[in-house]
């Protein structure tokens, strides 16, 4: 045996222990930090985004309040809105009424409370029904392009020459019962143009990829390469659209109410509690506060939510 091998008691030497044993430990930080680039996506470096923001937190909270309220009315109130006396009309706020008490005699808080329902669903319903309309459309303008782009394209700018608010007061003017249903299609006829347009503009940008280019040479039809191919990176910016556009649409209800051409009695929306109570500011201001101010949190809630996505999804702005 030589005296290297002595030495060393027939092993390698320690030195050579010692580079395999840092060689199995980059292997495993190696595939370590594999796994974490793998679990990483655009979704999660948002959510880890949007933890932190305290914006979108607000918004959040917000948002699942007047939700619940406009879900279960009766957890923040018991007194029953219908319930009126006429001796107690336009009463302040009391321990007996936090609200006070509208025209009526009626409790004003259970009304607000209660008006939450129809604002929320007037909102989620209009929006939900833009993005269907724009989804499709935008899909189909930006994929097949040609006439087809070009016709589309042409039907939008033609309902963008009207303004929402004046393209629904003018299909509403002409209806004599107007609820919640005729509210939101005159909204959704005045109010696609936009998600259509964010989806196609996505939908061009995304065409021209390398990997749509392979799956198209695969033979991929042209509906599964626009849901599983293009679609998802048009999920982006509708979704922040979406988000801020629900506040935008509960604005626009309160306001063709307001002008006496959106919802109608018996329905109970904080539109039709500030019309009725526009002739009582100087003798009851609370009657026109409170409405207001729900109002004014719930547009809120979406608009910081809306704004901290946009934040988020956007790796521009981080």
């Amino acid at each position: 045996m030589s005296e290297h091998d002595q030495n060393y008691g027939g092993a390698p030497p320690t030195g050579t222990q010692y580079d395999a044993g840092d060689e199995k430990s980059a292997e495993t930080a190696t595939a370590q930090a594999g796994g974490e680039l793998r679990q990483s996506s655009l979704w999660g470096d948002a959510w880890r985004s949007l933890r932190r923001n305290p914006f979108f937190l607000i918004g959040a909270v917000l948002f699942l309040v007047f939700t619940v309220m406009a879900i279960a009315p009766t957890l923040f109130t018991n007194a029953n809105p219908r319930d009126c006396d006429l001796s107690r009309s336009a009463q302040g706020p009391s321990a007996q009424a936090w609200f006070g008490y509208d025209v009526y005699g009626c409790d004003y808080f259970a009304n607000v409370v209660h008006g939450a329902r129809v604002s929320m669903s007037i909102g989620v319903l209009t929006v939900a029904a833009v993005l269907i309309i724009g989804v499709l459309l935008g899909s189909l303008a930006g994929y097949y392009g040609g006439w087809v782009d070009a016709l589309l394209a042409r039907l939008a700018d033609v309902f963008f020459g009207i303004p929402l608010l004046l393209g629904a007061l003018m299909l509403l003017s002409v209806q004599e019962d107007r609820g919640v249903l005729q509210v939101a299609l005159a909204l959704i006829a005045f109010g696609w143009m936009t998600a259509m347009r964010l989806v196609r503009s996505t939908v061009i940008s995304v065409r021209g990829a390398d990997y749509v280019q392979t799956t198209r040479a695969l033979g991929a039809r042209p509906r599964r390469m626009l849901m599983r191919h293009i679609l998802p990176n048009a999920v982006a910016p509708v979704l922040v659209y979406a988000t801020i556009a629900v506040g935008t649409i509960i604005a626009a209800e309160a306001t063709l109410t307001f002008m006496g051409v959106g919802l109608q009695q018996p329905e109970m929306s904080w539109g039709l509690q500030i019309n009725a109570a526009q002739n009582r500011l100087r003798e009851a201001f609370h009657l026109i506060l409170f409405p207001s101010v729900f109002l004014s949190l719930t547009v809120l809630s979406f608009i910081l939510m809306g704004d901290a996505l946009r934040d988020a999804l956007d790796p521009k702005l981080r």
